[in-house]
């Protein structure tokens, strides 16, 4: 049955599969970004997930509300967090320095997978598009994931307001 999938998926699934876990693994490297590359990485991906959850189920409520129900629990938790050790904003650059993290590499794996899998399922049995529990893991899952990369996001724009406003002050 695994071949059968395989064969059957279309060929740019697989191009888009190495697209981000390229873009995924450059990010175990410290590497520099500025504020625009957050910001878009933070909304493609949570749009994504979003498209997921709306292509899957049709624009149904349920999941749709579990997604943002999800985004905002995980979004408001992770905003508590502190960022991680060593990354830091240049305000003369408006460039931050982020050491390397996995993090965006399993956030990128599992919003593919995810998306993959209820495919699978969805062609292989149709009936789950209209089974509201499938409907609800499946969009808080994909609401989690943009919750995950929208509090990253939002946290490296606190540190960079932040440090603008500092940089203001006079000496």
């Amino acid at each position: 049955m695994l071949l059968n999938i395989l064969t059957h998926t279309p060929p740019w699934v697989f191009v888009l599969f190495a697209a981000l876990l390229w873009l995924g693994m450059k990010q175990l490297l410290t590497h520099e970004l500025s504020l625009l590359r957050v910001s878009a990485l933070a909304l493609g991906m949570s749009g994504w997930s979003l498209y997921g959850t709306a292509s899957a189920f049709g624009g149904a409520a349920v999941p749709i509300g579990v997604w943002l129900a999800a985004a905002a629990v995980v979004l408001s938790v992770l905003l508590r967090r502190r960022l991680a050790p060593g990354v830091r904003y240049d305000a003369a650059r408006a460039r931050f320095t982020l050491p390397g993290s996995a993090v965006p590499l399993v956030l990128m794996m599992g919003i593919f997978l995810t998306k993959y899998a209820v495919g699978v399922a969805l062609s292989v049995a149709p009936a789950l598009s209209r089974d509201a529990a499938f409907a609800a893991l499946v969009g808080g899952l994909y609401g989690a994931f943009s919750g995950v990369f929208g509090a990253r996001a939002l946290r490296l724009w606190r540190l960079a307001l932040a440090e603008d406003r500092r940089q203001a002050l006079p000496a």
